[in-house]
Parts: C-alpha cells; structure tokens; sequence
C-alpha cells in the first residue's frame, strides 16, 4: 500500500508539473538530481526511492521548496527506472543455457564478415517448454551465413544468452552503461538449430522503409565511403562505415553530422512551414480558417517527425523533436516563449520520459551544443547570423571539451575549423540533396538517380578535405586520465571564460582547464616499474612503465568483423594512463589474440622497436625476440627466456617468455608457453619470489606442476574472458594454484589488473579496474 500511494503521490506531482511552465533554473534543477544518483556504486532500496518521491510531492506545495524538490524528483524518478530495468535483466542461472526465444527484430540488422548482430524486441522466451518471465531487448549475433534478416520480421531462434558485461579499463568504453540506457537485458548468439524459423514476415514498418532506402543507395554507388556516408545522412544508417571512415570522423570532430543532428531535423521543419505558408498564400480562402501558424505547425512537426523516424530517433533528433513541439505548441496558442525556455522543457520532458538516456554521451553533447549555440548567437542579436558563426563554432569546441574528454578521452584539434566548413556544406547543400534524391527516387527514379548522382559529388569534395584534415599532426589528442576534480575545474573554467566580455580576469580562467589537459603523472621510482594488464577478454595486453620508459607486451585481437582492439581497446588505455608513446612493443607469438591488434597499436602509439616471439605478418620490421635478448632501463633489468635462438616451434611454443627484475621486484610474462618448455623456462628465471602471468590465460595444457613447484610465485594474474568459450582459467589450473596459496586474479572478475613493483618491498596492487570504476549497472 505504501509503494501504490507513492505512485500516485509522483503522478500528481508530474500532472502539477505539467501545469506549470518549467524556469531552466528548476529544470537544471531536475537534472542535477538524475545527475546525483548516477556516481552511486549501487542504487538505494526501492523504499527510499518511493519515500523519496513521496517526499517530493509534499515539498511541492510550498514555493521555497520547489527547488529540492525537483531536485529530490530527479534522483528517485531516475533510480526508480534503473531499478526496473536492472531488475529484467537475465538471471544469472539462465547464463549460458539454450533457450528458445520469440520476438521482432528492431531496427537495422548488421551484416558483417563473420555474423549477423541484430536486436530481438522479446514476445517470450522458454526452456524445455517452460515459459520464462524475460522480457525486453536482446542483442544476438548469428555466426556462418543466416539467412536474410529484415527488420520488424518476426523469429522464433533457439539461443545462448549472458548478462550484459563489458571490458573495464582507463579510458574505455563502458558497456554496461550503454546497456542499461539501451535497455538491454542480454546478449547472446543465436544456435544453430532446425527450430530456428521466421514466424512472420516484416510487415511495412519504418525501419524496413529506412532499409529498402539504404540498400538503394548502396547498389547505386557500391561499397566506397561517399555510399556509407549518403546512407548515414539519408536514413541514419551507419552500418557500412568502417574503422578508418570512423578515424577520419573522429580526427575531425564531424561525427555529429553523420549521425543525423537536431539541425538537420530542424531543416526540417522549417522546410515543412515554408511549404504551408505557401499553401496559405496560395489559397488565401484558408485563411478564413487557419491562420498560417495553426497551419504551419503540424506540417512543420510532422516533416521533422518524418525525417526522426528515418534517421531512427536518435537522442539528439528526439531532442530537437521536444522543443519542435513546444514551439508550435506555443506559437499555435500565440505564446511568446524564448528558444532557453523551449530547450528546458524539452530537456524536462526527456528526462521525466526517458531518465537513462543522461546515460548517453549524445544526450550531453546534443543539449549542451544546443545551449551554447543558443547563448552565442543570442549575446549580440543585432549582428547577422553569419558573423557569429566563428564565435559559436570556438565556444561550442571550448564548452564541449570536457565533455568530449569525459565521454571519449579524446579531442579533435582540427575539429573547429572541419566543422567551420562541412557545418555549412553538409547541412546546407548535402543533406538537402540527398533528402530531395531519396524522396524523388520514389516518384522518378531516374531524376532521384541524378539529384543523389549530385549530392554524392558534393559529398566527395567535403569527405576528401576531412581526410586530409584528418592527416594533419595531432589531429587526435589523447588525454590521460583526469580525477573528477580537474573535472570539475574544467568545467568552471569554460563557464568563466564564455562569461560576456568585461568580466574581469577572463583569461585566468584558462589555469583552471590545465589539471584536466595535463594531469599530474604518478611515475614509477627509479629501479622499479608499474603493470597494468589492460581488460581484453579472450586476448593478452600488458603495459609495462618504467621511471621514463613505457613497454607493451602483446596487443590484443582484431576479429573478423573488423573491431581491432588494438586502434580501440589498447591504445586508449595505454594513453589514458599517461603514455603517448612506446618505447618497445614485444609480440609474443603470431595469435590473432595475442598480434591481431597490432597494425592498430602501431598506428596510434607508434613503438620505436619491435620484438616477436616468431614472424607476424605484416610485421617485416619486426626483430627475433629469443633467449639471450637483454637490455636495461632506469635500473630494471628485462632478459627473454624464451624461444631459444635455435627456434621453439611455432605458435605457442614459439612465446616471447620475458623476465623483468630489479631487487625485490620481479614479473614473469609468459604468453602462451607451453607445459614442455615451463621447467627449463623456471630453471633460467631462477629461485627468487615473483609474480606469474599466467600462461595461456590459464590453459589446462600450461601450469605445470614443474612450473609451480620451482617458482616461488607471489601472485598469479590470468588475462581471460568474461564466460570464456575456452573455459579459462580451467578449473584444474585454478585448483593448482590454491593448494599453494597462491593469489590469483582474473580480468574477467576484476577487469584491468594493475600492480606496483619496488626494488624494496613486496609487489602491491594499485588498481582493480572493476572495483575501483563500479557504478551501480556494473555487474
């Protein structure tokens, strides 16, 4: 009963609300609460959260109080719809179990070299018959050739599924997170089965249409980047892009307009009012009627809703379609009501709708560009538009830059200028072709032909400059790590710098930006070192640093569809924390989990030497690492145990074994050797206590008794997947280890694993990636 009277205490609370228009001041209000319970670890119970809002609604009756709460209505509305949604997600027995599965693909199927991914809005799910309560979104892959899969079409697939989990590093990206905002409950892979069958066909949904119109595209002009680029700009469609169109989007800074912006949508609409007031002026009569504003509103409203279905509603075209509707609505009932009052009910009805969508870098970026394009173009009203445009494009790079250093780590240096063209280019020019070739193209196909023929040789020029651009040096500036500290003094800083002019001390401001673009390294002491095993599922990546040295030992995998953990896993880590450049990059063998990530390591931390266990292809430059190999920096030794020089074999017998020693501080890393050469190679490290890496991510064929009993090992540290395929580490492996009281930790259970190693003094961690940056969605 106390929960239902909650409820109902909210509801009203929203239906005041409702009536009452919204200052920016008590809507930042709002979101500061949703913001607040976001940096908890875990969620508060379900009854403070129903407290809190029955709380709330109580504040609500005296004016003074409105304020908290709001406040307080953010927190508990947000964490009561967390709570739901972590609560549909798959239960832990039902990991890894095969299920039978009924529901409707949602959205754009990707097709790639090595599987179909596709979402799977569920109908039901059940278990040798039994029906199960699993509700909501699935993201499955099926391997091998499936057959054709097209959106809105119904399936009955018999599947494997786990919870959704992520990789947990310095600089990554979390997973999780994007989960829980998505509203997924799973992911998995579909099995293959004879009960696998489609029950019904696609009927005509949007996102059928938004495919028929990608797959035009693609036949007209192939697989090239200008056909990626029309499909992402016609139908949101970015499926075709691949990780060297995405580098030349990141380096510049114009991945926005690719996805579809608010702007666009807007275009838009203004297209829709233009072609009611012609209307009205066409046939006057109307006006006996409709006013043109009552006229223009739903025709602008419903062009902008139009092209927002194409493009899938994305944050930022579901934002602009907020405050779309809010001005017609104000306009229609001839309401004055300023752009900073519409973009704070629009961001007061998202966040009441939809509060996991603060979760996405795309709801900041999409509300605080908006922000700061309505504030720069609003500080001087009497001056045309076109003369801002440089003030704006320098104040959206200034206040964006915390958050794009936040959500991604990184910035575009060349991103000002880029946007400063392609914005006017892309916006005024090619999306309005490639809008009027697709809607042409149904009516008259030959003369859409010609319109998007046009809009792809527009395109081309502007991609070809943003390629060149994106060559330019730092064109991409990773940043290491920052506390949220220098966050916070970041974000002050660009508030006092956007100040008007004549606030005084201005440029002071610019000290407060510098803890965050040059944080303060903690660099190991002279004689020892720090190691960081970087999370890369089923793979191997370690960071090794010195006084003023930086090492990585192998880089992680680059999978059949494309995604090099190397160019995005590995590197950003290794920059988060403080490294730009490597001074040896060692492959222990040619594994596509241990080497598959190197042309993109090499890429972006660009190694002075190379060392292999055996040749990697691609590698020519690379130099035979094998026992003998020697070499010392800033008082720490590092000495190859492993292949000797007469060759060990190939694959893993072939592991670059490393031993890195000073005084007291010692680490074996021993790739995937093998149980055969693992006495000779505990021989040649010698008697003294150490820390292993375990070989072959713990491997029931490495480990050796032989191994364990000559080594005196401190810690044991296991780079393995989440659920691995493999069974790692083996349960065999695992039992040698504990009956000699050895620690052992795993990535899969604590993400990165990252240590501290002293001449002196024992060997202590530093960081459990997963303990140290949980948030209440982590698993």
């Amino acid at each position: 009963m106390p929960a239902v009277i909650a409820i109902g205490q909210f509801a009203a609370l929203l239906r005041r609300i409702a009536r009452h228009p919204l200052a920016p001041g008590a809507v930042l209000a709002l979101l500061a609460g949703s913001v607040s319970l976001q940096a908890l670890p875990r969620l508060p119970p379900l009854s403070w959260l129903l407290a809190g809002g029955l709380l709330a609604s109580l504040l609500w009756r005296w004016p003074l109080a409105r304020l908290p709460a709001l406040f307080l209505l953010g927190a508990c509305n947000s964490g009561l719809r967390a709570e739901l949604a972590l609560r549909e997600r798959l239960p832990p027995v039902l990991e890894g179990v095969e299920l039978e599965l009924r529901g409707r693909i949602l959205d754009l199927p990707d097709r790639r070299a090595d599987a179909t991914r596709f979402d799977l809005v569920l109908h039901s799910a059940s278990r040798n018959g039994e029906a199960l309560p699993l509700r909501g979104r699935v993201r499955l892959s099926w391997y091998g050739t499936p057959p054709r899969l097209r959106p809105c079409a119904s399936w009955q697939l018999r599947v494997r599924l786990k919870r959704p989990r992520g990789l947990s590093n310095p600089g990554g990206f979390d997973s999780e997170r994007q989960a829980l905002q998505l509203g997924l409950v799973a992911v998995g892979y579909v099995r293959e089965d004879g009960a696998n069958r489609e029950l019904a066909p696609a009927p005509g949904c949007v996102a059928a249409r938004r495919e028929r119109i990608a797959d035009a595209i693609a036949a007209e002009f192939g697989d090239t980047p200008v056909a990626h680029l029309l499909r992402a700009l016609a139908v949101g469609d970015q499926r075709g892009l691949d990780a060297a169109e995405w580098q030349v989007l990141r380096a510049t800074g114009v991945g926005h307009l690719i996805a579809i912006s608010g702007f666009h949508v807007g275009m838009l609409a203004l297209a829709g009012a233009w072609c009611a007031r012609r209307l009205w002026r066409c046939r006057p009569q109307l006006a006996l009627r409709w006013p043109a504003a009552v006229l223009e509103a739903p025709l602008a409203l419903g062009c902008a809703t139009a092209y927002a279905a194409l493009a899938g509603f994305g944050i930022a075209t579901v934002r602009t379609l907020l405050m779309l509707a809010v001005v017609m609505l104000a306009r229609t009932l001839r309401r004055e009501l300023p752009l900073r009052q519409a973009l704070a009910l629009a961001l007061a009805a998202l966040l009441l709708a939809d509060p996991l969508a603060l979760l996405a870098a795309g709801f900041w970026l999409s509300f605080a560009g908006v922000a700061l394009l309505v504030y720069s173009f609003g500080n001087r009203p009497g001056l045309a538009w076109w003369r801002e445009l440089v003030p704006a494009q320098v104040a959206m790079s200034l206040g964006l830059l915390p958050l794009s250093l936040w959500f991604f780590g990184h910035s575009s240096l060349v991103g000002p200028l880029a946007n400063l063209v392609a914005v006017p280019w892309i916006s005024f020019v090619v999306v309005p072709l490639t809008l009027a070739g697709v809607l042409t193209a149904a009516l008259l196909p030959a003369a859409g032909s010609l319109i998007l023929d046009i809009a792809a040789f527009a395109l081309e020029g502007q991609w070809r400059l943003l390629e060149w651009l994106s060559t330019w040096p730092l064109a991409q500036w990773y940043f290491a790590e920052a506390t949220a500290a220098a966050y916070g003094l970041a974000g002050l800083g660009v508030l006092w710098l956007l100040l008007p002019r004549g606030v005084p001390l201005r440029g002071v401001a610019a000290l407060l930006l510098l803890p965050l673009l040059w944080p303060p390294a903690a660099r190991p002491v002279r004689g020892g070192f720090d190691l960081s095993v970087i999370d890369v599922g089923q793979g191997l990546a370690v960071l090794l640093r010195t006084e003023r040295h930086a090492l990585l030992y192998d880089t992680g995998s680059r999978f059949p569809s494309g995604f090099d953990q190397g160019e995005s896993v590995v590197a950003p880590a290794v920059q988060a924390l403080g490294v730009r450049r490597l001074d040896t990059l060692v492959i222990s063998h040619a594994d596509g989990d241990h080497a598959g990530g190197a042309a993109g390591v090499i890429r972006n931390l660009h190694p002075r030497r190379i060392f292999a266990g055996e040749p990697v292809p691609g590698l020519d430059t690379a130099q035979a690492c094998e026992s003998g190999l020697a070499w010392q920096w800033d008082g720490v030794d590092f000495r190859a145990l492993h292949p000797p020089p007469a060759g060990g074999g190939r694959g893993n017998a072939s592991s670059c074994v490393l031993l890195v020693q000073s005084g007291q501080a010692r680490l074996l890393l021993s790739g995937d050797m093998v149980a055969a050469d693992e006495a000779r190679i505990a021989a040649a490290a010698g008697a003294q206590p150490l820390v292993v890496l375990v070989p072959h991510h713990g491997s029931r064929t490495s480990s050796s008794n032989a191994l364990l009993d000559a080594l005196p090992i401190q810690a044991a540290l296991v780079s393995a997947a989440y659920r691995s395929r493999f069974g790692h580490p083996h349960a065999e492996v695992v039992a040698r280890y504990r009956e000699r009281a050895v620690p052992l930790w795993n990535t899969a259970d604590s993400g990165c694993l990252r240590w501290r190693f002293t001449p002196a003094a024992p060997p202590e961690p530093i960081e459990f990636c997963r303990q140290r940056r949980r948030h209440y969605w982590s698993e």
